[in-house]
C-alpha cells in the first residue's frame, strides 16, 4: 500500500516528504494508519548520528494510531482498534522477557539495532527506529507493539504515552523508588524532562530541582510540579543543586540531557549515598567519566534508565487513566500541533527549545 512519508536520506540532512510502498501484515503483525506522532529528541539523534540507524530510514517512534489490518496469528487486536504504539514490542519469549524486563526485550533490541522495517521505496527498503516509523502515513509492526487506546483518550495526547511519558514518568516511577520527602533534581525540561518532573510529583518527592538554561521550560517546570528552578546557563547547575539542599545534594538526579558532562556534574550534585538515573542517551562512542572514589567512598552510582523500565501493556494503560482522573499532564505537554509537511520546522523548533513537543497530526 502506498503512502506519505517523512524519510531522512542521509545525516544532517533535512528530512524529505515522498510516496513509500507499505507492507501488508504478515503473522504477528498489523498494519495501521497513524492519527498523530510526537516529534522527539530521540529522532533528532538519529538526524544527527548519534543514534546510527541506517539510512535512508523514516524516523518517528512516538505515535498512537488505528488498527487498518490484521496478520495472522493477532488475536488481541482488530481493524478499527485505536492503539498507541511502542518501540519495544516484546517478543514474550526471551530471557529478559521471562524475568520480567520486557523493556529489555533481547527480540527488540536486535530491531533497534538493524533499524529493519517493513516500508520500502523503489524497490529498496527504508529503516525505521524499531520498526515505529510514525513519521508515515501508514505502517506495519509487531501487533505486540501496539497497546489499546482503552479510555477514549485522544490521539493527539495518546501518542505521546508512546515514549516521552513512558519514559520519564517511568523512571521516577518505575527505574528507581522515591520515597515521600526525598529530594530529585531533573536536568533538562524537554519533553521527557516534565514528565520525569510530574512522575516524581505523584511519587510523593518533597522538593523537586528542574533544571534548564531555557527560561521559558523553567517555567512550564513548575506546572508539571518543580519547586525549584535552576537556570544553569546563569550558575553552576551542581553548586545551585547543594544550595539549595543546604549543602546536602539531591537523594536522585536524572539526567535527561543525554551529555556525559551533565552526568558527569549531576554524579557531584547527588548526596552521600545518592544516584543518578541516565534517561538522555549520550552518543554511542561517548564515555562518562566520575571520581571514582566517590562510588566507594560516597556510596554514590549512576544507574541507567530505558523505556521507563516499563511493561507498556500494564503501564500504558495506567498512565491514560492517570489522565482521565486528572493527576497526569499531558494536554500542557503539546506545545503545537502540525501536519507532516512542517516537520523540518518541528525540528528547528526543538532545537531552539521553543517548544515542549510538536505533535504531528494526521487527517
Amino acid at each position: 500500500m502506498k503512502a506519505k512519508a517523512a524519510i531522512l536520506n542521509g545525516y544532517n540532512e533535512k528530512l524529505v516528504i515522498d510516496e513509500i510502498d507499505v507492507a501488508d501484515p504478515q503473522e504477528g503483525e498489523v498494519r495501521v494508519k497513524m492519527r498523530a506522532s510526537g516529534v522527539c529528541h530521540s529522532d533528532m539523534h538519529v538526524i544527527k548520528g548519534d543514534l546510527p540507524i541506517p539510512t535512508p530510514c523514516v524516523l518517528g517512534h512516538e505515535g498512537s494510531a488505528t488498527v487498518e489490518a490484521v496478520g495472522r496469528g493477532v488475536t488481541a487486536l482488530k481493524e478499527g482498534d485505536d492503539v498507541i504504539l511502542s518501540w519495544v514490542p516484546p517478543c514474550g519469549n526471551c530471557h529478559y522477557c521471562v524475568a520480567g524486563k520486557k523493556y529489555l526485550c533481547e527480540h527488540a533490541q536486535m530491531a533497534m539495532l538493524t533499524g529493519g522495517s517493513r516500508l520500502s521505496k523503489g524497490g529498496a527498503p527504508l529503516f525505521s527506529i524499531q520498526g515505529v516509523a510514525s513519521f508515515a502515513e501508514r505502517t506495519t509492526l509487531p501487533a505486540s507493539g501496539c497497546v489499546p487506546i482503552h479510555n477514549g483518550t485522544s490521539h493527539d495526547v495518546a501518542c505521546l504515552v508512546g515514549c516521552g511519558v513512558m519514559t520519564g514518568v517511568g523512571a521516577a516511577i518505575n527505574t528507581v523508588q522515591i520515597e515521600a520527602g526525598q529530594t530529585v533534581a531533573v536536568i533538562g525540561c524537554g519533553g521527557v524532562g516534565l514528565n520525569v518532573i510530574q512522575g516524581a510529583a505523584i511519587r510523593g518527592a518533597g522538593q523537586i530541582i528542574a533544571v534548564d538554561r531555557v527560561p521559558a521550560k523553567l517555567e512550564l517546570a513548575k506546572k508539571f510540579g518543580a519547586t525549584h528552578v535552576v537556570n544553569s546557563a546563569n550558575e553552576p547547575m551542581s553548586g545551585a543543586i547543594q544550595g539549595l539542599t543546604g549543602g546536602l545534594g539531591v537523594d536522585w538526579a536524572f539526567e535527561v540531557i543525554g551529555i556525559p558532562e551533565v552526568i558527569t556534574e549531576a554524579f557531584m550534585a547527588v548526596k552521600r549515598g545518592g544516584k543518578v538515573v541516565v534517561v538522555g542517551v549520550p552518543p554511542m562512542t561517548s564515555m562518562v567519566t566520575v571520581p571514582g572514589a566517590l562510588l566507594a567512598l560516597a556510596e554514590k552510582s549512576i544507574i541507567g534508565s530505558l523505556y521507563g523500565s516499563g511493561d507498556v501493556r500494564r503501564d500504558m494503560p495506567r498512565m491514560l487513566d492517570l489522565y482521565a482522573a486528572g493527576k497526569l499532564k499531558l494536554k500542557e505537554l503539546v506545545s503545537r500541533t502540525i501536519p507532516l509537511e512542517k516537520i523540518n520546522e518541528a525540528f528547528d523548533a526543538m532545537k531552539s527549545g521553543e517548544v515542549a513537543r510538536s505533535v504531528i497530526v494526521y487527517s
